[in-house]
């Protein structure tokens, strides 16, 4: 079948990669894609804003499968679009996508059906916001824009003046736009993170191998939130204990929550959370493939991603076994110097071969632009450079030798992925 992948970053390539593993995939496109993915699939030069084109693009070229990544699309309601035009798409509808666009909307729904998170109010105007963060007078203190912010939307305070310069930030000057208009102020919570992707095809949960993100810009976890600097696979906190108590009180009681709320789940539901002295809980939720988790997590699949999403769309995940190798992988990634801030776009990439690769590792590209036979930057987050191993120590050291051959200039990078 030909199949349309919706989106142009990091985690859009490690899905392609994924699929050109299935004997049934016989073209894959790319919406609006990057350099390196053209490599791979054809790239459609629409954005992922235009759902009317998208599902023109399918219907014309005879799409049997469509893949929707990233959050802005789900959100706006391109599932929908797609199953009213009759073509099978993997990801939840608008309704069900609404656990990752709004903040407000996830907490309420843990708080209602008591699965375990932190505490938290919400608000919708600056003064009231501060004047409950300063009654309280715990710091550090968690700052979250209701909607969707790119992976960027939290500001954890230190101290007053930071809560203050958060709500700022958010609320009044709008970095994030219209999804600062409301805020989800949290206690914050101590014990290690684990990212857990699941499939789900609304009553069927099966979870993907754990994975840890790496969320600040620099060395020690230090520096701003981005939308990732590097990620590991497995997560070496996440034991079977662990997952066995996620799944019972969190992973099924969020299903049946979205049941009960109308908003059945079909597609991969990301859980963010938190190891605490009091047991697991959620930080946040995502409707889709975490990036950079997913460039950790897709290589170590076995079973073919077609036949998976097609369980997950028709209703019968629950008579697929899904299998996974064993060992670990490792993802560093390469961003434009000043990133997570500005940045320069346009600069040369040198040590990649003509499919934007480099031996013994596989590259996943999120931001860059082909010319004449050249990649260049076109983005943060630039490249993804990933690679297996038989454990987490081997995968790191292969992924940092494969690092040492890329370079450009203001490149920056995290020394310590899988360290810290």
């Amino acid at each position: 079948m030909k199949i349309l992948v919706v989106g142009g970053g990091g985690r859009e390539h490690a899905v392609i990669r994924a699929l050109m593993k299935s004997k049934r995939a016989e073209k894959i496109y790319c919406a609006p894609g990057n350099g390196g993915i053209g490599c791979d699939a054809e790239n459609v030069a629409i954005s992922v804003s235009d759902i009317p084109g998208m599902v023109s693009f399918a219907k014309e070229n005879g799409i049997g499968l469509v893949c929707v990544t990233p959050d802005d699309p789900l959100a706006a309601g391109m599932v929908d679009a797609f199953e009213v035009a009759g073509i099978p798409a993997f990801g939840p509808n608008r309704a069900a996508a609404q656990i990752e666009a709004s903040k407000v909307f996830s907490k309420n729904l843990m708080k209602k059906y008591q699965i375990p998170t932190a505490a938290y109010a919400v608000f919708d105007n600056p003064a009231d916001t501060l004047a409950y963060i300063k009654k309280q007078n715990q710091y550090p203190v968690v700052v979250k824009a209701d909607g969707l912010a790119l992976g960027k939307g939290v500001i954890i305070a230190q101290n007053e003046a930071e809560a203050e310069d958060a709500v700022k930030t958010i609320m009044e000057d709008k970095v994030f736009g219209a999804s600062g208009s409301k805020v989800v102020v949290e206690e914050f919570l101590t014990g290690p993170e684990v990212s857990v992707l699941a499939f789900t095809d609304g009553k069927t949960l099966k979870p993907m191998v754990s994975s840890k993100d790496h969320k600040r810009a620099l060395d020690g976890n230090k520096g701003k939130n981005t939308g990732g600097m590097g990620t590991i696979s497995p997560n070496p906190f996440y034991t079977d204990e662990i997952a066995a108590e996620c799944m019972k009180t969190i992973f099924m009681p969020t299903l049946h929550a979205m049941n009960e709320e109308g908003r059945p789940f079909k597609g991969c539901l990301y859980f963010g959370l938190m190891l605490t002295p009091n047991g697991p809980k959620v930080i946040e939720y995502n409707s889709r493939f975490g990036d950079p988790e997913a460039q950790v997590v897709l290589p170590r699949l076995k079973t073919d991603l077609v036949d998976i999403f097609e369980a997950t769309i028709n209703g019968t995940l629950d008579k697929l076994d899904i299998q996974w190798k064993d060992g670990a992988c490792a993802c560093v990634i390469l961003a434009s110097g000043g990133y997570p801030g500005s940045y320069k776009k346009g600069i040369e990439i040198h040590g990649l071969d003509e499919n934007g690769q480099v031996a013994g590792a596989t590259v996943y590209h999120a931001g860059t632009v082909k010319k004449d036979g050249k990649f260049y930057t076109n983005g943060g987050r630039v490249l993804g450079v990933t690679c297996t191993g038989a454990t987490l120590d081997e995968a790191l050291k292969n992924a940092y030798t494969a690092v040492d051959k890329i370079t450009w200039d203001g490149v920056q990078f995290r020394h310590d992925i899988g360290k810290v």
